[in-house]
C-alpha cells in the first residue's frame, strides 16, 4: 500500500510539479465531487418537477436556504483552507493548525443555530424565500428536513475545503460521490416507492448529505497528512477570525448573495405565476451544473495557488493562472454551444406537461449561454484573487454576478420589461461583472509580474 506523502514531499509537489500537470492531477477529483454535488441537486429537481409544477418551484424556493447553508460552510471552509495553503507553504503549521480547528467548530455552531431559527419560524420562512400561496406547502415539507440536517452540512463543506486546500481533493471525493450516489438512488424511492412526495426528496438528501459527512470525518481523522481539528487548538482570538474572514469574505459575498438573489429571483418569478418560478429554478440547476465542473477545475487551481504565492513562487502562480483561464474558456465555449442548440429538449426532461414552464425556461437558457464563456474570467479571475489573500478586490469579483449587479437587474428589469426582464437580468449580471473583474485582475497580474521581479532579484 503506497504511504501518504509526508509535508515536505507535499510542499515539493506544489511548488516544483509543472502547473499544466499537477493542476489537472489536482482537480479531476474535485470536478467529479462538483459534478456530483451537481447532478444530486438536479436529481432532486428532476424527480420532484414530476410531481407538480407548484412542488418544482418549492425546490427552487428552497435553494435559498441551502445557499445558506452553503455560505456558512464555504465562508469558513474556503477562507480557512486558503489561509492554510499559504502557511503551509510558509511553513507555518501552528497557524494552519489553529484556523483548521476554528473553522469546524465554528461551523457547527452557526449551523445549529440557523436549524433551531429556520425550524422554529418555518412558514414566515419560506413566504419570506418567495413561496407562492400553492407552492408554501410544498417548500415547508422540503425545507425543515433540510434545516435539520445544517449542522453536519455546514461541518462537511469545511472538511471538504480543507482536504481540498491541502492538496488531497482525491479524498474529498470520496466523501461527496458516495453521498451523491445515495442521494439520486434514494430519491426515486422515497418519493414514488414510499409515497412521500416532495418529503422524501429532502429526506433523501439529509440522509446522504449524513453519509457523506460520517466518511469526510473518518478520512480527515486517518489521514496522516491532514491537519485535524482538535478542541485545543480552537480560539477565540481575533487575528485567526481576522485571517478567516479576510480569504472567506469573498465566498462570503458570493454565497450570502447568492441566497438574497435567489430570493429575489422567487418573489420576481411568482409575479408571472408559479410557471416562471418552476422554469427559473429549473434553470439555475441547470447552470449550476455547468458551472460546476469549471469551479472544479478552478479548485484544484486554488492550492498551487496558495502554496506558491506562500513560497513567493509569483511566477508559478501566474503561469497556473493563465493555464486555467485558456481551459476554462474552452470549456465553457463548448458548452454554450451545446446547451444553446438542446434548450427546449432539456428544459422538456423536467416538466414536459407544462409547456409554459419549458418556454420560459427555454429562452432564459439561451440567454445565459451567449455570456457563458466570458464566466471562465470571471470565475478564474476571482479564485485567483482569493487564493493569494486580496480580500477587498476578491470579495468585489465574488459579489459581482450574484449581488452587485444581478440583485439591481432583477429589481428593475421585470418591471421594465416584463418576464423578459426576468430572464435577461443573469446575462446582464454576467456581463457587468466580466468588465469588473478584468479591470481588478489586469491590477492584480501587473502586482504580481512585479513581485516575481523582486523575487528574481533577491534570490
Amino acid at each position: 500500500m503506497k504511504q501518504a506523502m509526508t509535508y515536505e514531499e507535499k510542499y515539493k509537489m506544489m511548488v516544483e510539479t509543472p502547473v499544466n500537470k499537477l493542476i489537472p492531477r489536482l482537480a479531476v477529483p474535485t470536478i467529479i465531487s462538483m459534478l456530483i454535488t451537481s447532478i444530486y441537486n438536479m436529481a432532486d429537481t428532476f424527480f420532484v418537477s414530476q410531481l407538480s409544477t407548484s412542488a418544482s418551484g418549492a425546490v427552487g424556493v428552497n435553494f435559498s436556504l441551502m445557499a445558506m447553508i452553503q455560505a456558512i460552510g464555504f465562508t469558513l471552509g474556503m477562507g480557512s483552507g486558503n489561509y492554510m495553503s499559504r502557511m503551509l507553504g510558509a511553513k507555518e503549521q501552528d497557524k494552519a493548525q489553529r484556523a483548521c480547528s476554528t473553522a469546524v467548530y465554528t461551523a457547527f455552531v452557526f449551523g445549529f443555530l440557523l436549524a433551531v431559527f429556520g425550524i422554529w419560524n418555518i412558514n414566515a420562512l419560506v413566504r419570506a424565500l418567495g413561496a407562492t400561496e400553492t407552492i408554501a406547502p410544498y417548500a415547508r415539507d422540503y425545507g425543515q428536513y433540510i434545516l435539520i440536517a445544517a449542522p453536519y452540512m455546514t461541518v462537511s463543506f469545511v472538511f471538504n475545503n480543507h482536504l481540498r486546500s491541502q492538496g488531497n481533493a482525491a479524498l474529498s471525493m470520496l466523501g461527496i460521490t458516495a453521498g451523491g450516489v445515495l442521494n439520486v438512488i434514494l430519491d426515486p424511492v422515497l418519493i414514488f416507492g414510499f409515497e412521500l412526495g416532495i418529503s422524501g426528496a429532502a429526506i433523501a438528501t439529509i440522509f446522504s448529505q449524513f453519509v457523506s459527512f460520517l466518511i469526510l470525518l473518518t478520512l480527515v481523522v486517518r489521514s496522516r497528512n491532514v491537519l485535524k481539528p482538535h478542541p485545543k487548538f480552537f480560539t477565540m482570538k481575533g487575528w485567526v477570525y481576522k485571517e478567516i474572514l479576510s480569504a472567506g469574505m469573498p465566498t462570503l459575498g458570493r454565497q450570502g448573495l447568492a441566497s438574497v438573489a435567489s430570493v429575489l429571483l422567487n418573489v420576481a418569478s411568482s409575479g408571472f405565476g408559479d410557471a416562471a418560478v418552476a422554469a427559473m429554478s429549473i434553470v439555475t440547476r441547470i447552470m449550476m451544473f455547468i458551472n460546476s465542473a469549471l469551479i472544479g477545475f478552478g479548485q484544484g487551481f486554488q492550492p498551487v495557488c496558495g502554496f506558491n504565492f506562500g513560497a513567493k513562487r509569483y511566477g508559478r502562480v501566474l503561469e497556473a493562472y493563465y493555464f486555467c483561464r485558456r481551459v476554462a474558456f474552452v470549456f465553457l465555449l463548448i458548452m454554450a454551444v451545446v446547451m444553446f442548440a438542446v434548450s427546449t429538449p432539456i428544459m422538456r426532461l423536467f416538466r414536459r406537461e407544462d409547456a409554459e414552464v419549458v418556454r420560459i425556461g427555454a429562452l432564459a437558457l439561451k440567454l445565459q449561454c451567449v455570456l457563458l464563456p466570458v464566466q471562465s474570467f470571471t470565475i478564474i479571475g476571482n479564485m485567483l484573487t482569493q487564493s493569494i489573500g486580496y480580500s477587498f478586490r476578491a470579495t468585489l469579483t465574488a459579489i459581482g454576478k450574484q449581488g452587485l449587479f444581478f440583485i439591481p437587474a432583477i429589481l428593475i428589469l421585470p418591471g421594465a420589461c416584463g418576464i423578459l426582464g426576468l430572464q435577461l437580468a443573469q446575462p446582464v449580471a454576467d456581463l457587468l461583472t466580466f468588465v469588473l473583474t478584468q479591470v481588478i485582475v489586469v491590477m492584480v497580474v501587473k502586482e504580481l509580474k512585479g513581485m516575481e521581479r523582486e523575487a528574481e532579484t533577491s534570490r
